[in-house]
């Protein structure tokens, strides 16, 4: 497993304009140059960044379909493996997929020499319009077994467990997330003012992205994600606007000990970029825990069911 290469993976963070497509993807060029200055050789950005995201639980399914994209022939795709042969680095990104008729929320993944991969997005509640997909990837990327899971689909634990048992060393992790009316403790939207005067006051608004609203809800779960699967997580998030909500960015990379090895806390577009080893993948104590599981006995694990009291899974539809 060692003899693969080391890989520098760019975790992005910008703030995207809703249902600008040619903006969006400049300022994502702008970021694609500023991680091959800084050697990565991947670059991860947020979910369904390349139209934006939040605002779509508004649109009808005409307004959806007026910048859906079919993958990989559409524009927006074929603009990231113009940019990724340009750049020479592998470059993931999210969009609004139209296949025979269905929407999807999709990311993809592309390189210097085309296409490599898709993903579409399993617990997909934003609009109804949108349809969820129904199953897992992984692929190869710089000599890694990789695989994606966007937003929700990394809230269950399952979902990470089974691209680990097919084979992911690194599963990237697009969101659109945070600074939400939730029903879990400290969580809320941030004030719109505390952005518009991030240069005047940066300290409070640092204080809400840091807190219970946004950092420290993550810290909850994505380590954790990492660590009990012995994997690398690249977390992307949005920073700033998103459509009528604030959106707190600290796009960041775990280890497989379920360490913060970079992370981004600058309030505006920016990257941050992290070495991933294999060795540290062959030493987690996730690997050992895989080892030792006795799937004999977890049969309520795959039992359909229903939960007394769970929260129905559309109450995170403002994701």
């Amino acid at each position: 497993m060692s003899a693969r290469p080391n890989i520098r993976i760019a975790a992005a963070q910008f703030e995207a304009k809703n249902a600008d497509k040619d903006y969006n993807l400049a300022v994502m060029e702008s970021l694609v140059k500023k991680a091959v200055d800084q050697r990565a050789d991947v670059i991860s950005f947020p979910e369904v960044c390349i139209p934006s995201y939040s605002f779509m639980r508004h649109c009808s399914r005409a307004e959806l379909l007026s910048f859906a994209e079919p993958v990989p022939t559409g524009q927006s795709v074929q603009k990231l493996i113009k940019m990724s042969k340009q750049y020479q680095i592998a470059i993931l990104a999210g969009l609004l997929e139209i296949d025979a008729e269905k929407l999807y929320n999709t990311y993809v993944c592309v390189n210097e020499n085309g296409f490599v991969a898709k993903f579409r997005k399993i617990h997909a509640f934003l609009n109804p319009n949108i349809s969820c997909g129904n199953e897992f990837i992984t692929f190869d990327l710089k000599g890694w077994k990789c695989s994606i899971l966007i937003c929700y689909d990394n809230n269950i634990p399952e979902n990470v467990r089974e691209v680990t048992l097919m084979g992911a060393d690194i599963v990237f992790m697009p969101h659109v997330t945070c600074c939400l009316p939730w029903p879990t403790p400290g969580a809320g939207p941030v004030d719109k003012k505390l952005w518009d005067n991030r240069e005047e006051d940066p300290i409070s608004l640092r204080m809400e992205f840091m807190g219970p609203k946004a950092r420290e809800w993550l810290l909850k779960w994505v380590p954790s994600r990492a660590y009990d699967n012995g994997i690398y997580a690249v977390f992307t998030n949005p920073i700033g606007v998103d459509d009528d909500q604030i959106r707190n960015g600290n796009s960041m990379i775990i280890d497989p000990f379920g360490d913060i090895i970079t992370e981004c806390n600058t309030l505006g577009n920016d990257i941050t970029v992290g070495l991933c080893v294999p060795e540290k993948i062959e030493k987690s104590l996730g690997r050992k825990f895989i080892a030792a599981r006795r799937p004999e006995l977890y049969k309520e694990v795959v039992r359909t069911q229903q939960v007394p009291s769970v929260i129905d899974p559309g109450w995170d539809t403002e994701e």
